[in-house]
């Protein structure tokens, strides 16, 4: 599994209470995009259409190589999953405050995967708190090194 991307910002604005692994359905000049590591998550956001759920916003840039038929960088790309996942997906989406958040790209293999993850927003308080604990987990790593 080789890491593409990571939407580090997600991590932090959103508590994740489960994560599924989803196909993306791209052309083949976009592969080359990714593997080359032109992609960027950061303002991306999966939406549910038609049954369907699509991954909006997600930032692929142009193959360098590529002719005059590359795709647009920010075209909606349709997520592979089973119906029965799609089905619970959007049962739970219809719960009160929770959303659907990519993760992480990655590839296995040959194949392109994206991590979905169904959140919850935090609060501000939350996220101050999750500060707070970054900041004392530096604190203590910074005490360790230094006591050897």
């Amino acid at each position: 599994m080789k890491i593409i991307d990571k939407n580090k910002k997600a991590f932090f604005d959103y508590f994740i209470d489960e994560k599924l692994e989803a196909g993306i359905a791209l052309k083949g000049s976009e592969v080359k995009s990714i593997r080359a590591g032109d992609v960027s998550l950061k303002d991306c956001f999966c939406h549910i259409d038609s049954g369907e759920i699509v991954l909006k916003n997600c930032y692929i840039a142009p193959y360098s190589k590529g002719s005059y038929f590359n795709e647009e960088p920010r075209r909606d790309r349709k997520l592979l999953l089973h119906r029965r996942e799609i089905d619970r997906l959007i049962g739970k989406i219809k719960e009160k405050g929770f959303t659907i958040i990519p993760l992480t790209i990655y590839f296995t293999d040959r194949l392109v995967k994206l991590e979905i993850g169904l959140c919850k927003g935090k609060k501000l308080h939350d996220k101050r708190q999750s500060i707070k604990e970054k900041d004392i987990e530096r604190e203590q790593q910074r005490e360790i090194a230094n006591y050897k």
